[in-house]
């Protein structure tokens, strides 16, 4: 159990960092090379990570399966993140982030097998997002702005990473490096192809510096290379409900640093977030069940 927490707040950390370092990114290139950078960065660290373990491919993969969990969990999550937030502060994508957990709770029963909502579990959910929205609401403007149309971007990225996370029980008992391996290599595929068909037509401004790379080599190892490892062996080690739970630590890794890199005023809303927030996560645990028969790998 203390190896399941200390897993979850190093993806924490891992995934709260990578907003101040994507904003950078997002300064001198749009968004679909900056989710296609971080995307290409990330199966190459997974591919050597592979070649030093020497671990070993099974025969017959799933492709099919693996470009839709693929798709959900990167290639759509990584655009619309990396949109969104050129139209919000670095705090706010952040938190908007850590709705996924009410996703992946909500979406459970539909999605994985024997899966239910405890009663303590749904209150934490609800209890975490109203958390998101105390911290987001004063800032949203009134109508259909570009500004609130950022934050929908964000939100579906974390909808889509919480239904992907769902999956992978559907992958089977995968080694969780070859797993992530497959995922974050499928979506590469996806965006190199999107980048190929976006380029020719594109006009948006492209200028590659020390600051722009570094930023997408960043976020490319350790948010969607070493995270996403660390949340495979996680999701199989403790179930997918408990791992998106380290999507509640994300929004206070980001307000930190966006206060400490970009300055961004805090306000008192958002202590009262984050403090709501905390509490969610601790009343999810006091309520938890064990994890159904469907949580755990097969074998």
């Amino acid at each position: 159990m203390a190896k399941n927490y200390l897993t979850l707040m190093i993806i924490g950390l891992i995934w709260g960092s990578q907003f101040v370092f994507q904003e950078r990114a997002l300064d001198d290139l749009p968004p679909l090379l900056v989710s296609t950078g971080r995307a290409v960065m990330g199966t190459a660290f997974v591919l050597l990570l592979c070649g030093l373990l020497k671990l070993k491919d099974k025969p017959v993969y799933s492709w099919k399966t693996y470009h839709l969990v693929g798709f959900l969990e990167a290639t759509l999550p990584f655009f619309a993140l990396a949109w969104g937030q050129q139209y919000l502060k670095t705090a706010e994508a952040a938190i908007l982030m850590g709705s996924a957990p009410f996703f992946a709770i909500m979406l459970s029963p539909l999605i994985v097998a024997g899966a239910r909502i405890h009663f303590m579990g749904l209150i934490s959910v609800l209890m975490g997002f109203a958390g998101l929205l105390v911290l987001f609401l004063p800032d949203i403007r009134q109508g259909l702005d570009i500004g609130l149309a950022g934050a929908v971007g964000v939100m579906v990225a974390a909808a889509s990473f919480a239904i992907a996370v769902l999956m992978l029980k559907r992958l089977g008992d995968e080694h969780p490096l070859l797993l992530a391996r497959n995922i974050i290599g499928s979506a590469s595929l996806q965006l190199m192809a999107l980048c190929v068909l976006w380029l020719p037509f594109s006009d948006a401004p492209v200028n590659i510096n020390a600051v722009s790379l570094g930023a997408v080599v960043y976020i490319g190892t350790t948010a969607s290379g070493l995270a996403y490892f660390l949340y495979a062996v996680l999701t199989r080690a403790a179930g997918p409900v408990f791992a998106s739970l380290s999507n509640y630590l994300v929004p206070l890794v980001g307000v930190f640093m966006a206060t400490t890199f970009n300055h961004e005023t805090i306000e008192a809303t958002t202590w009262i977030a984050l403090f709501v927030i905390l509490a969610a996560i601790g009343i999810n645990q006091i309520g938890a069940v064990k994890p159904v028969k469907a949580d755990h790998p097969a074998g």
